[in-house]
């Protein structure tokens, strides 16, 4: 109930941020670009357009301050940066996965309380259990413009331009937390929610052989694995605060190259959680539901579309927001 709680309040937070600014906020946005005093160094100068969407929202979950104090800067060196450069910072902050003492605590109601510290490391405080939607968008995910889920690198939606229906379109969700890097798997230790299958590079054109790469609920023995969720709520990055609607909830996920860092390029993001059999969602219309482990998800054979009806059945309809399909969970 209350992980339901919390994905209601960052539901209705979008729709008041719709309200304030006319559209919904960018997966990643925030400041690129450095100014004096501050240009030169890449991790002070700016959030190196990767603030995620959470931050964006804060005033519309009742963190007014914080939203306050990031939006300041640290114009006199009073607060923490544990960085390279100085400790004044500009606007908005450093690069948006850098520790800064003023965002360093998130809200609490982006944890979910099934879920406990992060996997991995259990002294970080960075944390959060919600992410925003990518749809069935699995090429380029990480810097992808023109997602065909509501969240996009840089690029804000407008409800206008949700053609399926807001109540047949998923906005947010929920992912286990874990930090680990490149570790090569041994039986029974990583759960499938957890982390991602690193080098496996046939998931654009057949996102099923990701599936393979685990046995029953924990990645395979062998499998060469990393961990990024959760552990960095104001980092935009897809592998820290988003997930895809191509494979079901709680299936193993997958990334097409071998960086051990939260930077894949093209990647599967299932989102995944303690609950019994399945995850929580949000909806654009700002209900939220359950949503099964078993939900159809078509045909994975199929290579990541670039427009038009998903693919990936109900699971991947849900996440496009304008692929013309008619299928909702009801069906």
């Amino acid at each position: 109930m209350q992980c339901t709680n919390n994905l209601k309040q960052w539901g209705l937070a979008l729709h008041n941020y719709h309200d304030t600014y006319g559209k919904f906020p960018a997966r990643k946005g925030g400041t690129g670009v450095g100014s004096a005093p501050f240009a030169g160094n890449s991790r002070v100068e700016s959030n190196g357009s990767r603030l995620s969407a959470f931050v964006a929202l804060l005033a519309f979950v009742e963190q007014g301050p914080l939203a306050q104090a990031i939006a300041a800067g640290d114009p006199t060196g009073v607060t923490g940066y544990a960085g390279v450069g100085g400790p004044r910072l500009p606007p908005n902050g450093p690069c948006a996965w850098c520790s800064w003492s003023v965002w360093n605590r998130g809200p609490g109601t982006l944890q979910c309380p099934s879920d406990g510290q992060v996997f991995n490391s259990p002294n970080n405080i960075r944390q959060n259990n919600y992410a925003v939607s990518a749809g069935d968008t699995i090429t380029n995910v990480r810097d992808l413009t023109t997602s065909r889920g509501v969240f996009s690198s840089q690029l804000c939606t407008k409800i206008g331009e949700i053609t399926d229906g807001t109540s047949n379109t998923i906005v947010m969700s929920e992912h286990l937390k874990a930090d680990l890097g490149l570790s090569t798997v041994v039986a029974n230790q990583i759960k499938n929610g957890h982390g991602l299958a690193t080098s496996v590079a046939a998931i654009v054109t057949t996102p099923g052989i990701c599936l393979t790469q685990s046995a029953g609920q924990f990645f395979r023995a062998g499998v060469v694995v990393k961990a990024r969720f959760g552990a960095l709520w104001t980092d935009g990055q897809p592998e820290r605060v988003g997930f895809t609607t191509v494979l079901g909830p709680n299936a193993p996920g997958c990334a097409n190259d071998n960086n051990g860092n939260a930077d894949s390029v093209s990647s599967l993001l299932p989102p995944s959680s303690n609950h019994t059999g399945g995850v929580n969602g949000a909806f654009a219309d700002g209900s939220v539901r359950f949503i099964s482990n078993s939900v159809d998800t078509g045909n994975l054979t199929a290579p990541n579309p670039t427009s038009g009806q998903s693919p990936y059945g109900v699971w991947g309809a849900l996440g496009s927001k304008s692929g013309g399909e008619v299928a909702s969970l009801g069906e």
